[in-house]
């Protein structure tokens, strides 16, 4: 079993007796930075849902197929990753550079636990550039103009990516508002990268333990229907096989093959 993060590394302001949504996904993923509050609120959640420990290590999978294919395929190289949560090998900014070795990536996030480890967000290539920056992400004039300081916005195509952290955003028009802004904030030929989870009913305990979780103090997470996700491509071209379950979205050798559509992922150009 993957062990915690001793007490004694807590950063000033992090709360470790409180479970933290990105904490657990990371002990779900088998990292380590979480804590004992993570363990067993993470444990409590898999026990209701088991098959939830895949389906973490299922987004990262999307997540790293779909930024390897902005890089490789669609030939961008910048990627703005909005609310990027624990570092989790490899990260954003190793499968970027690893495609083309002069990417240049940003980390957004607001959390302080993240904060702490920025320093995995930073060892980039020297041909290349990597930044974190601190910043809730409804603020998006300050998300893009502190972005701007590494990548060139206005002239460049970006990768903007949000990996399953809208459902942290309860009021959809909302959600829908903050990822429009930040579409037209970047340069014609853009993509944005989208993962985000779903209710199911192969899965039909998922929705009540995640409930259960919010209850106990968690921070909350929507969870939305396939339709609703696809509202926040509207007006982009989607890219093939559009929107999907995440293992199906052109799926590599390491895939998981997880039969239940609880995670949904796509990618879409920006004209």
């Amino acid at each position: 079993m993957t062990e915690p993060v001793p007490p004694r590394q807590a950063p000033t302001g992090v709360d470790t007796s409180v479970a933290h949504s990105a904490r657990i996904w990371n002990f779900w993923q088998g990292g380590h930075l979480f804590y004992e509050a993570d363990r067993v609120a993470g444990e409590a959640f898999a026990a209701e849902v088991p098959e939830i420990r895949e389906l973490a290590l299922s987004s990262r999978q999307f997540l790293r197929r779909s930024v390897r294919w902005a890089v490789t395929e669609a030939g961008l190289r910048q990627v703005l990753d909005l609310g990027a949560g624990l570092p989790s090998e490899p990260n954003v900014h190793e499968i970027a550079q690893a495609a083309d070795r002069t990417a240049r990536v940003v980390y957004v996030d607001n959390d302080p636990m993240v904060t702490v480890h920025q320093a995995a967000y930073l060892d980039g290539t020297p041909q290349g550039a990597t930044a974190y920056v601190h910043a809730d992400i409804r603020e998006p004039e300050r998300v893009l103009a502190e972005a701007a300081r590494t990548l060139d916005l206005a002239r460049q195509p970006t990768a903007l990516v949000f990996s399953d952290m809208l459902g942290h955003i309860a009021d959809l028009d909302e959600a829908y508002a903050l990822v429009r802004r930040l579409v037209d904030g970047v340069a014609p030929g853009s993509c944005l990268v989208l993962s985000h989870s779903a209710p199911s009913s192969r899965l039909p305990a998922l929705a009540g333990a995640n409930d259960s979780y919010a209850a106990a103090g968690g921070v909350p997470y929507v969870l939305r229907t396939p339709e609703q996700i696809a509202g926040f491509f509207e007006g982009l071209d989607l890219v093939a096989p559009g929107l999907v379950p995440m293992p199906r979205w052109r799926p590599d050798g390491s895939t998981l093959g997880i039969a239940a559509d609880v995670g949904w992922g796509a990618v879409a150009r920006i004209p």
